[in-house]
């Protein structure tokens, strides 16, 4: 009875387990067709989510297609050069910040611009004047655009042809709008690089276009470079299409009230306007240094300039149509001078005497008061060369492996028993080995 009992428990505790194992299984199979559901729903969402953006991308895309042939149609070849560089947005409406450059040009009016860094001007700060000097390319050293050679036609070399003196021969600046090249306050060591105006190019942006004609309006520390270099051409762009690109400082020498920044900018400038198509002057480099006060209410000197030191220092590129896919002619070339300096130290605009009174800034003979400066002592300093380096290889990263002339590398090479790795540094007009 005892054991007919126990079995009969046995054969009820099965049956639950088998029960319990078929509601687990069919539990488990509700779970996993929930799941499938879920992960199908959530894939068509997403599908038809990249369908409709699809969708709507190609839709803008004939849009602006069926807008751009409208457009040329309307305009003609050289007026949708002239409408698509000033469509910065490539949206092919002009909005009124865009129309600028023809309302300037038209009315000879330069609007004031609200800028962040001219609101806290002093007009009663010191003030520099700087000169600019130009000596035109030379013609003769392009290297395959001279005259008649491969149907090289006059306009499209207009621009450099007439390009002979500054745009503006002086300027008067203040001081205190020098400060764009003071050092932040964690770059304040000898030779530690800093962006003054950073690069904005990476993988995924590329380059920036070809087809433009007009500089887009400078902003916070690009305003002082751009009016700095509006003294040589009416057109400059402060980024330039291709890396490196930027402008870039370290501190040269230090003392107990003034910095001597050393800086390296790559701008570039648009010598043509309409009818004639884009053509892109590149400068190699510009460099220079400012001695300035910690406080920039003081500019000692300032000078800036495309090294002429090389047979090559500048870059041409223009091109034969108005679209970005227009054939394209690179030349290269040499100039002589291109400068800016100071013609002296920054002065007072408003002379105090010792009793606070209002003095006249000429002496009873009519000429300027001349002021006397006190000799700088510098505290510590490196010398302009290896400032040169350190400003290059900011730019160049790959510099920082030792480069040396052809001819030189070869005896460098056995000493150190390595072997000799040449390299052809277009983009640095010249020839180096490592």
């Amino acid at each position: 009875m005892t054991a007919d009992l126990r079995k009969r428990k046995k054969d009820t505790e099965l049956k639950n387990a088998a029960h319990q194992e078929t509601v687990d299984k069919e539990k488990v199979k509700k779970e996993k067709s929930y799941f499938c559901l879920k992960c199908f729903r959530w894939t068509m969402i997403l599908a038809l989510l990249m369908v409709t953006v699809i969708g709507v991308r190609l839709y803008r895309d004939n849009e602006l297609v069926k807008r751009q042939e409208a457009a040329l149609r309307t305009l003609g070849i050289e007026g949708l050069l002239l409408f698509s560089s000033l469509d910065a947005d490539h949206d092919m409406y002009i909005s009124p910040e865009e129309f600028r450059p023809i309302a300037e040009k038209f009315t000879g009016i330069t609007p004031a611009f609200d800028y962040e860094e001219e609101d806290s001007l002093d007009p009663n700060g010191e003030t520099l004047t700087v000169t600019a000097r130009l000596q035109p390319m030379l013609m003769e050293t392009m290297t395959k655009s001279k005259d008649g050679f491969l149907g090289i036609t006059n306009s499209a070399l207009s621009g450099l042809r007439n390009w002979t003196t500054p745009a503006v021969p002086n300027t008067v600046f203040f001081a205190r709008q020098f400060k764009a090249f003071l050092p932040p306050k964690n770059k304040v060591d000898l030779g530690d690089t800093w962006w003054i105006i950073p690069s904005e190019l990476n993988i995924f942006t590329g380059y920036l276009p070809n087809n433009r004609l007009y500089p887009p309006p400078p902003k916070g520390k690009e305003v002082l470079i751009h009016k700095l270099l509006s003294m040589f051409h009416p057109r400059p762009f402060v980024k330039t299409r291709f890396a490196p690109q930027g402008s870039v400082a370290c501190i040269r020498a230090v003392s107990n009230f003034y910095y001597d920044i050393a800086f390296r900018i790559h701008a570039e400038f648009q010598l043509n306007e309409p009818p004639n198509f884009p053509f892109w002057f590149s400068p190699g480099q510009f460099t220079g240094h400012i001695v300035l006060s910690k406080d920039t209410s003081h500019v000692r000197y300032f000078k800036l300039f495309v090294p002429n030191n090389r047979t090559l220092n500048v870059d041409m590129e223009w091109l034969y149509g108005a679209s970005e896919s227009s054939n394209m002619e690179v030349d290269i070339g040499y100039l002589p001078q291109m400068e800016l300096e100071s013609l002296g130290p920054s002065i007072p605009s408003v002379i105090y005497d010792e009793s606070g009174n209002v003095i006249d800034s000429q002496n009873s003979d009519g000429e300027p008061l001349e002021f006397v400066f006190e000799e700088i002592t510098w505290e510590s300093e490196i010398s302009w060369e290896e400032a040169v380096k350190k400003l290059e290889v900011t730019m160049y990263p790959f510099k920082k492996v030792s480069y040396f002339p052809f001819t030189e590398a070869f005896d460098r090479a056995y000493v150190e028993k390595k072997l000799v790795h040449s390299v052809l540094l277009w983009g640095a007009l010249d020839d180096q080995s490592c």
